[in-house]
C-alpha cells in the first residue's frame, strides 16, 4: 500500500468532510489554510495577498499571521506555527526548538538542518544550511509563510523539509502606530516589547525593540535577551519600493542540557552538576543588514531583489568551549510574470539565490565555569552556496493548470585548519532538482493539486568536521523523491488542507549523539522513506454576526522507516512521533472576550535510536487561552499551559541502540505553566 492504515485521529478528522457543515456558506478562517473562497473580512489585507500568492504553488504551504498568537506568550516557533500540520516543533531549552518538517533533519540535536530559514526573503540560516532561532523575534513578525517539501522552490530551496519565511512589519502593514506589550508569568518569565510604525508620505517606518528574560522552567535555563528592529521604506509610485531593514540582538543564554528518561519524567527539575559546573551556555552578539527591492517593471512583469550581510559572534560553552566569528553575506534576484502563451492565462518566475561567509572557529577546553582553557581547534570554515531557479504554470483549461520548474545549485565546503594544516579540506557538491506538478483550481477557489519533486541536501561543518577523523568525513548529499497530493477550500463553515506525500531517500543524512550534549556524529543511511499525511481542518459551529464558536484541528501522520537497510532493516526512523494531533475550540463573545480551551495529543510511544530499542511515553497536554479587549485598544490575555501538570519528554537526540549507548538524552517538557500579558495598542 501506499500509505500505511492511519490511527483513529485522522479517521475522525477526514470523517468530518461528510458532515452536513459541508452545505453550509458561512465564512470562517484558518491561520495555515491558504485558499480561502471568499476572503474573510477580518483577514488583514497584506495577509490576504500573501495567501493569494501562496495558492499559485502546486503543493502544501501555510501562512501564519500574527494576529493567531498576539494573544498568547509566544516565545519561538513551538508557539507560532504549532498549527501548520506537518511541522513538528518543540521547545528544548529555553528559545531553542527542535524543528523539523515531513521529517528533515531528524537527528539534529542542535540547531537546525534540512529547513531554509528565511526573513524578508533572504535567507537567514548559514550559508552551508546550518541554522539557528534565537535571533528570529516572533513579537517582530507580521507573518509567516510555510513551504513544506520541495515547494520552496521560489527560495531556490532544495532541502527536504522546504522553506520558512519570516515577514517584519513595515510602516504601512503594521497593524497599529504604536504598540506596548508586557508579559510575566511562571518560572520568573518577563518580557518588554514596544513598538512603532509611521508613514510620511512616500516614506514609511517600523522600529521595535525587545527585552525578555527568564529563569525557565529546569535548572541552568536562565536567559537574558535583546533585540531591535528597524525598518525603512520608499515608495516610487505603486508597486515599486526599496526598503532598509537593520536587526541587532545580544541574547545571553544558559543550556540546561538533556537528561536520562527517569529524570527526565519523574525529577526533570534536579539539577545536573555537570552542566552547571561547566556552565553550559549560548552567548550570541549579532547584526544584521538588508537591503531590499520590490519593482513592478510592467504590467506583467515584477523584478525583487535583495542584498544582506551578517557579522555574528558566538560564545558557546558546552564539554568545550567554542568561540566563534560569523561573516556571512548574499543576495537574491527574482523575475515574477504574468500574462497569456497564445490563449493560455500564463505566470511564472525564475531567479538566483547566493549565500557566501565564513566562521573564524576556536575551540578550547573547558576548564569550569564556561571559562576557556588549553586551545584545541582553530579553523576557518568557508561555505559558498548558489541556486539558480525557474517554475511556469500553463492553464490548459480555466481550471487545470500544468507546472514545471526545477532548481540547479552549487554547494562549496573549504576549511583551513590553522593547528594541524594537514587537516585542512575542500568539497564540493552539484545537482539539479526538477519538478512537476498539475493544480486544479475552482471558481470558488479550492484547489486540488499533485506534484514530484526531487530534494537535495548536502552536508553541512557540523557534519563533515567530525574529531578524530582527519580532514572531512566521507559524506555524500541527501537526496529524494517526494510524489505529494491535496487539496485545499472551504465548503460553507468547512474549511480544509489535506497534504499527503511518499519520500524515498538515498543517503539521507542522519546524526546521533555519542556523548550527550556535544555535537552528534553523523552518516548516510542507505535507502529510507518518509511518508506521511497533513491535515488541518477548521469548523466554524456557530457565526451569527455576533458570536462565533470554532472548532480547529490539526492531524500529522509521520511514517519514517528505513527500506530493507543492513543494520536497521525495516526499523522505524526515531524522534518524529508518528501521530500527532492538536485542537482549539475557541468561543468570541461579541462583548470583545474570547476563551480557548484546547488539546495536544501524542496518542503512542516514541523510539528514540535506530535500532527501535528504547521509547519515551506519548503525552496528553491540556491547556487554556482566554483574553479581553478593553476600551482605548488595551487588551489583557491569560495563556495557562499543562493543566494537568502532565510530566512528559517533549523530545530527544537520536542514539545508534540503546542497549549499547548512553540514553541520557531526553529533553523534560514544560510543567504547569502560566503567563499573562497586556498589550496596548494607539
Amino acid at each position: 500500500m501506499f500509505f500505511k492504515t492511519t490511527a483513529a485521529p485522522c479517521a475522525l478528522l477526514l470523517a468530518a468532510l461528510a458532515t452536513p457543515a459541508f452545505a453550509q456558506e458561512t465564512p470562517t478562517e484558518l491561520d495555515s489554510v491558504i485558499v480561502t473562497g471568499q476572503r474573510n473580512p477580518d483577514d488583514p489585507a497584506v495577509v490576504a495577498e500573501a495567501r493569494d500568492r501562496l495558492s499559485r504553488t502546486p503543493g502544501a504551504v501555510a501562512v501564519v499571521a500574527s494576529e493567531s498568537y498576539e494573544d498568547r506568550y509566544a516565545l519561538g516557533f513551538a508557539d507560532t506555527l504549532r498549527s501548520v500540520p506537518g511541522v513538528f516543533a518543540q521547545r528544548r531549552w529555553g528559545e531553542e526548538v527542535r524543528l523539523s518538517i515531513r521529517g528533515s533533519g531528524i537527528g539534529q540535536s542542535l540547531h537546525l538542518r534540512g529547513v531554509l530559514l528565511a526573513q524578508d526573503g533572504v535567507p537567514f540560516s548559514q550559508p552551508d544550511g546550518f541554522g539557528d532561532f534565537q535571533e528570529l523575534d516572533p513579537l517582530v513578525a507580521r507573518y509567516f509563510e510555510v513551504y513544506k517539501g520541495g515547494n520552496a522552490l521560489r527560495f531556490g530551496g532544495a532541502a527536504l523539509g522546504g522553506a520558512i519565511n519570516v515577514l517584519t512589519p513595515t510602516g504601512r502593514n503594521a497593524p497599529f502606530s504604536n504598540l506596548l506589550r508586557l508579559e510575566g508569568g511562571s518560572f520568573e518569565t518577563r518580557r518588554a516589547h514596544g513598538a512603532i510604525a509611521r508613514e510620511f508620505g512616500p516614506w514609511d517606518i517600523y522600529a521595535a525593540a525587545t527585552w525578555s528574560g527568564s529563569e525557565g522552567f529546569l535548572d541552568h535555563q536562565d536567559s537574558d535577551s535583546k533585540r531591535l528592529t528597524l525598518n525603512i521604506g520608499r515608495q516610487f509610485g505603486e508597486d515599486r519600493e526599496l526598503r532598509l531593514i537593520v536587526q541587532a540582538n545580544d541574547l545571553d543564554l544558559d543550556i540546561s542540557g538533556t537528561q536520562t528518561l527517569d529524570k527526565a519524567l519523574n525529577r526533570p527539575r534536579d539539577p545536573d552538576p555537570f552542566v552547571r559546573n561547566l556552565d553550559f551556555g549560548r552567548n550570541i552578539k549579532s547584526v544584521r543588514v538588508t537591503a531590499q527591492t520590490r519593482w513592478r517593471l510592467t504590467d506583467e512583469l515584477v523584478f525583487e531583489a535583495g542584498a544582506y550581510a551578517v557579522d555574528k559572534h558566538l560564545f558557546h560553552p558546552v564539554p568545550v568551549v567554542l568561540d566563534n566569528d560569523y561573516r556571512f553575506w548574499g543576495g537574491f534576484s527574482r523575475l515574477d510574470w504574468a500574462g497569456r502563451l497564445g490563449e493560455l492565462r500564463a505566470d511564472a518566475f525564475a531567479g538566483a539565490y547566493f549565500r557566501t561567509g565564513d566562521n573564524d572557529s576556536a575551540v578550547f577546553l573547558n576548564t569550569g565555569g564556561g571559562n576557556p582553557g588549553f586551545q584545541i581547534g582553530s579553523t576557518l570554515q568557508n561555505a559558498t552556496g548558489m541556486d539558480v531557479f525557474a517554475e511556469g504554470r500553463l492553464f490548459v483549461t480555466d481550471q487545470l493548470a500544468l507546472i514545471a520548474g526545477g532548481t540547479w545549485g552549487r554547494a562549496e565546503r573549504d576549511v583551513d585548519n590553522h593547528l594541524v594544516p594537514a587537516n585542512s579540506a575542500q568539497r564540493d557538491y552539484d545537482w539539479f532538482a526538477p519538478r512537476v506538478g498539475l493544480l486544479w483550481e475552482q471558481p470558488d477557489g479550492s484547489q486540488i493539486y499533485a506534484n514530484v519533486t526531487k530534494s537535495v541536501e548536502a552536508p553541512t561543518f557540523l557534519e563533515l568536521v567530525q574529531t578524530p577523523v582527519p580532514q572531512f568525513v566521507d559524506l555524500d548529499q541527501q537526496e529524494a523523491w517526494t510524489a505529494e497530493i491535496g487539496a485545499r477550500g472551504q465548503r460553507g463553515a468547512f474549511r480544509y488542507d489535506i497534504a499527503l506525500y511518499r519520500s524515498h531517500l538515498e543517503g539521507e543524512l542522519l546524526n546521533y549523539v555519542v556523548i550527550p550534549n556535544n555535537p552528534p556524529l553523523s552518516f548516510n543511511a542507505e535507502d529510507t522513506v518518509h511518508q506521511g499525511i497533513e491535515a488541518g481542518l477548521d469548523w466554524r459551529l456557530v457565526d451569527n454576526g455576533r458570536e462565533r464558536l470554532t472548532l480547529r484541528q490539526t492531524y500529522t501522520w509521520s511514517d519514517f522507516f528505513f527500506d530493507d537497510d543492513a543494520t536497521y532493516g525495516d526499523g522505524r526512523l526515531p524522534i518524529i512521533p508518528e501521530h500527532a494531533y492538536r485542537a482549539e475550540l475557541k468561543y468570541e463573545h461579541p462583548a470583545g472576550w474570547f476563551i480557548a480551551p484546547s488539546v495536544e495529543w501524542v496518542p503512542q510511544d516514541i523510539y528514540v535510536d535506530y535500532a527501535n530499542q528504547l521509547k519515551y511515553p506519548g503525552y496528553t497536554l491540556l491547556s487554556l487561552n482566554a483574553g479581553v479587549d478593553l476600551p482605548g485598544g488595551v487588551s489583557l490575555f491569560a495563556d495557562l499551559r499543562n493543566l494537568t501538570d502532565e510530566k512528559y519528554v517533549s523530545n530527544a537526540n537520536a542514539i545508534t541502540d540503546a542497549r549499547t549507548a548512553a540514553a541520557d538524552v531526553f529533553t523534560p517538557g514544560e510543567g504547569r505553566s502560566a503567563y499573562v500579558g497586556l498589550r496596548y495598542a494607539f
